[in-house]
């Protein structure tokens, strides 16, 4: 099982475009045996995974976060889980043209959520006896609620497949009913070691029950880890993932869709900082698994079925030095942290890296000098005060704050064209953007301008201008010559 195969995920939007995902990526015209030799990973419908747990960018509790505040009782998380049953049922609704079929994949939701609940019920019971500790049980109803939004777009998948006459398997990865967790390589092996991916299309749930737990892992980034493992265990030629949108030079809802341009090659290295500034191509540790066996990635768009997408692998290097893609955070914390007789004392960046740690916060870049340290986070105001309370208690001599910023970063796997920084600082000034700080690597994949929040968008667009537009009109201009 190695060599032909590629193994492709689907992500949630895409998911949720049914006739489009059949037209342009699961069937795109193919028959016979040019349907097989494909693995697909499959995300929850988009929408589904905030219900089972939060809105991923609100906050809006889900059926884990009411059950967790005992939200109204019992009443909380139990019509939470209406919600989620209702969702689904009209998910079903939508997509199944036969009836048997849709009944089908409606009493298999009905179980999944019953059993689910059952749990939660008994997990309920026996949290209402205060002398009980049922945190870690917490966390391992999480990982059971996680599970059900793939279990549910797998399953459907795979049936609306088979009533195409396509020879698809539901391969459950979700481990919902087994108690011997097992490592997710050995999960990924058993599950599909027999499969015959000549005669066969595996639709795989992107949720693995395995030990340790995909969610207390990778968090929302678990479906891109099992898709990664599959592909690495099993020898794929390439891993493709499809989108609702190129990998572009920038966003076109902020530079312009006739500005934004496709990307088309780039390396691996890119995709870690593109994750680092959380504009994941792909989670970092799925990506190193492909990165360290040469299997290759391609970002394609569900809505373009033509377009070959963008190739990501290991060697690439753009022929000629450019900026490749302008992205960034909006919201960020610098935290500062001055002390005057830092100089030539070990000690302080490994106590605040301590600290950073300690709560959990996510470091995107840092800079430090004789006396001042300071790492640029994307947290929360409220998460960064629980770290500087912690350092003032540690140093109470030293002068700690943190400030709101946003950053823009240039990236690319070979930035180190001539003028690019002037370039950058004198678009900047013309439109009167002030530049708090800026971070220039000596490798040459990405410079990081910090800024004032409320310049974020017109930084990118500014910056995009200067060194991605006016390159390619550069560029076409020594064509003509």
């Amino acid at each position: 099982m190695t060599g032909r195969h590629s193994v492709e995920k689907i992500g949630g939007t895409s998911m949720a475009a049914t006739a489009t995902l059949f037209d342009n990526v699961l069937i795109a015209g193919r028959s016979g045996s040019e349907l097989y030799n494909r693995i697909f990973v499959v995300s929850a419908y988009a929408g589904m995974t905030n219900l089972l747990l939060e809105d991923k960018k609100t906050g809006e509790p889900g059926v884990y976060q009411r059950f967790v505040a005992d939200d109204e009782g019992a009443d909380g998380w139990r019509r939470a889980m209406d919600d989620v049953r209702r969702a689904m049922h009209e998910r079903n609704a939508t997509m199944f043209v036969r009836p048997a079929s849709r009944a089908e994949a409606d009493a298999f939701v009905d179980a999944r959520l019953d059993a689910v609940a059952d749990c939660l019920d008994d997990l309920a019971r026996l949290r209402s006896h205060g002398r009980f500790c049922v945190k870690e049980q917490l966390v391992t109803a999480r990982e059971l609620l996680a599970g059900l939004g793939e279990a549910h777009s797998a399953h459907s998948t795979s049936l609306m497949l088979r009533d195409r006459d396509v020879n698809a398997l539901f391969v459950d990865l979700t481990g919902w009913d087994q108690e011997d967790l097992r490592t997710l390589d050995e999960r990924i092996e058993e599950a599909l070691g027999d499969v015959d991916l000549a005669t066969t299309m595996p639709i795989v749930t992107g949720y693995a029950g395995c030990r340790g737990g995909m969610v207390r892992r990778f968090s929302r980034g678990y479906t891109e880890m099992t898709f990664s493992r599959i592909a690495v265990l099993t020898g794929a030629r390439e891993a493709i993932i499809h989108k609702e949108f190129h990998l572009s030079s920038a966003d076109p809802k902020l530079v312009g869709e006739d500005k934004a341009r496709k990307i088309g090659r780039t390396n691996y290295d890119v995709a870690d900082q593109l994750a680092n500034v959380g504009m994941e191509a792909i989670h970092p540790g799925a990506g190193r698994g492909l990165r360290q066996t040469d299997i290759p990635l391609r970002v394609r768009n569900t809505f373009d079925r033509e377009d070959p997408g963008t190739l990501v692998s290991g060697t690439y290097v753009s022929d000629v030095p450019r900026v490749e893609i302008v992205t960034g955070i909006r919201h960020m914390q610098a935290l500062q942290f001055f002390e005057q007789d830092m100089v030539g004392v070990k000690g302080y960046d490994s106590a605040i890296l301590d600290a950073l740690a300690r709560h959990g916060l996510w470091i995107v870049s840092k800079s430090s000098n004789a006396n001042t340290i300071t790492h640029y986070l994307s947290a929360s105001a409220d998460a960064v005060k629980k770290v500087i309370a912690d350092l003032e208690n540690a140093y109470p001599d030293a002068a700690i704050s943190a400030h709101p910023v946003a950053m823009v970063s240039v990236i690319g796997s070979d930035i180190s064209r001539p003028g690019l920084v002037p370039d950058a600082l004198r678009a900047l000034e013309d439109a009167g953007i002030s530049m708090i700080a800026m971070q220039h690597q000596i490798r040459n994949v990405d410079v990081q301008f910090i800024v004032q929040g409320r310049n974020f968008e017109r930084a990118i667009r500014v910056l995009h201008k200067a060194l991605v537009e006016s390159d390619e009109l550069a560029g076409e201009g020594r064509r003509a010559a």
